[in-house]
């Protein structure tokens, strides 16, 4: 699937995104906005902001003489978070693309993306750009998953017969490539000139009322692609597949390790 691609399904999901009473992104965004520290007064940029998880921390951290920018590929989710973050005037959200988002080098102390990685066809050329727009000693901020539960590996591999090679998303390439380890990610800041790179770990556990909730969780977010990906006649037979596993489950539990990836451009000469 291509970024623009990727950028429908968001499209489309941005109604639900983060609203279907399952807390998920707020406190994987919570770890990255901790660990990332932000001052009051600095000059942030949220790439991949969504439906605002890290945004309105990242807001609330750098005060009303800091200066916060949302950026999305998908305008959905930039028109529902700009009404959102209405009342907070250091913040900005606007339409632009993660990879080349067309901001001047060296204008900001922080940049934060959260979950969005995995989704772009260039890791590395992202990493590289979004370290061109930090000041000296500026620090970046990513989020990938690291390992995941075994009851997510089993209800994902219900859709991988129907998922096009190769797929951009969270639940196929995150785990592959620079994706598969905390070194591999470490290796992307360090080829992009950044220091003093460390990676933070916590794990996200969510417990889901229902197997319902649990599809609508799915359909509201990046993995509502694998679902698409399904022909509609066939989606009936995943859903009782899904809904099988779950009945087997002893509670609705399931938990996420998260890493977030963490280095600082080097200082001025």
């Amino acid at each position: 699937m291509t970024v623009s691609g990727i950028a429908g399904v968001f499209d489309r999901a941005a109604g639900t995104y983060d609203a279907v009473g399952v807390p998920w992104f707020a406190p994987i965004a919570g770890g990255l906005v901790e660990e990332l520290d932000v001052q009051p007064g600095e000059r942030v940029l949220d790439v991949g902001c969504g439906r605002g998880a890290a945004l309105v921390p990242l807001a609330h951290a750098a005060g009303p003489t800091g200066r916060v920018l949302g950026i999305d590929l998908a305008p959905g989710m930039v028109e529902r978070t700009a009404v959102d973050v209405a009342d907070l005037p250091q913040v900005e959200v606007r339409l632009a693309d993660a990879t080349a988002p067309g901001l001047a080098p060296a204008s900001y102390d922080v940049v934060s993306s959260c979950l969005v990685l995995f989704f772009l066809p260039d890791p590395a050329g992202a990493v590289r750009a979004w370290a061109d727009l930090l000041v000296p000693s500026g620090r970046v901020g990513i989020t990938t998953f690291a390992r995941q539960d075994e009851r997510w590996r089993s209800i994902d591999a219900l859709f991988t017969p129907y998922l096009p090679p190769a797929m951009l998303d969270a639940r196929t390439s995150g785990a592959r490539g620079p994706f598969a380890s905390d070194e591999a990610m470490e290796d992307l800041l360090r080829d992009a000139g950044l220091d003093e790179v460390r990676t933070a770990h916590r794990e996200v556990t969510v417990t889901f009322a229902s197997a319902a909730q649990w599809k609508d969780f799915s359909w509201s977010h990046g993995q509502r692609a694998m679902w698409e990906a399904v022909p509609a006649e066939a989606r009936g037979e995943v859903e009782a597949a899904a809904y099988g596993l779950l009945a087997g489950w002893d509670e609705l539990t399931v938990s996420q390790q998260v890493r977030h990836t963490l280095g600082r451009r080097r200082p001025a000469p």
